[in-house]
């Protein structure tokens, strides 16, 4: 069996100052988020591009003087719900890239927000049981679809 390597579009090490002295690498591919942290004791986390919901840019006073900048990648993972690519160069750059390659992705893979999105953020996934094209309202009580959330309102 042959493992296909993929091409790998952005690296980076996590940097103190403007030096990368550090063992935490990341890259981006076309499908995948990577993280390798450590030196003794190596951790390698994935995430799949399509997974990412969202993505932040923060940078301080101190990462702008030092052009660095941690990006935020915000997931629907179980493992880890935020991934912090930590005083990365351009990271504007970078934000902009990931945010690409995930609408990229998504496209070809036909995800669509309701596959990671329940019912009002609720968790539960809403479903099309009569065909309409609309997602239906859960049944919480077995009376009809409950407009008012459930069996707690009332």
């Amino acid at each position: 069996m042959e493992l296909q390597q993929e091409e790998i579009l952005w690296k980076d090490r996590k940097h103190w100052m403007w030096f990368p002295f550090s063992f935490t690498r990341y890259s981006v591919t076309r499908e995948h988020l990577n993280l390798d942290v450590g030196f003794f004791k190596t951790t390698y986390d994935e995430t799949l591009l399509y997974r990412i919901v969202d993505v932040r840019l923060i940078r301080s006073f101190g990462q702008k003087i030092f052009g660095t900048g941690t990006v935020q990648v915000f997931s629907r993972v179980d493992t880890q719900k935020m991934i912090e690519l930590k005083n990365i160069k351009h990271p504007k750059l970078v934000k902009q890239l990931i945010s690409q390659l995930v609408e990229e992705v998504r496209n070809e893979k036909k995800v669509v927000g309701k596959e990671f999105y329940g019912i009002m953020g609720g968790g539960m996934p809403m479903a099309d049981m009569d065909g309409d094209g609309i997602p239906d309202l859960p049944d919480f009580d077995g009376d009809g679809p409950d407009m008012d959330g459930g069996p707690m309102h009332g």
